[in-house]
C-alpha cells in the first residue's frame, strides 16, 4: 500500500510504501516524488535504508533532487513509522 503524505506548489507529491522485502530479502521502504506533466510524470523513487535512487525519469533538476534527498534523510524514521503503522492516521 501507498500513502500520500504531501502535495507541493509544484504539485509533486510524497509518497511512501509500507514496508516490502527487496530481492535479498531486507525490508525496505520506497518514497517516491512524483509530479505530473503533459505527457506523464516526473518521477524519483528513493529506496530506504540505502537512500539510493532506484528509478529516475522525468524532469526534475539537480537542484530538486538535492532537495528530495536532504527530505529523505532528515524523515526516515518517520517514514518509516507510517510504512509500519499504515499511514498518516496512524502516525
Amino acid at each position: 500500500m501507498m500513502h500520500t503524505l504531501c502535495k507541493y506548489a509544484d504539485e509533486t507529491e510524497l509518497v511512501v510504501s509500507d514496508i516490502i522485502k527487496n530481492e535479498n530479502g531486507e525490508e525496505t521502504i520506497r518514497v517516491i516524488f512524483e509530479r505530473p506533466m503533459e505527457y506523464g510524470f516526473d518521477t524519483i523513487i528513493f529506496e530506504l535504508p540505502s537512500y539510493r535512487i532506484i528509478t529516475k525519469d522525468g524532469k526534475y533538476t539537480d537542484e530538486e533532487i538535492e532537495i528530495f534527498k536532504t527530505v529523505v534523510e532528515r524523515s526516515a524514521p518517520h517514514f518509516y513509522r507510517i510504512a509500519r503503522e499504515g499511514g498518516m492516521e496512524s502516525a
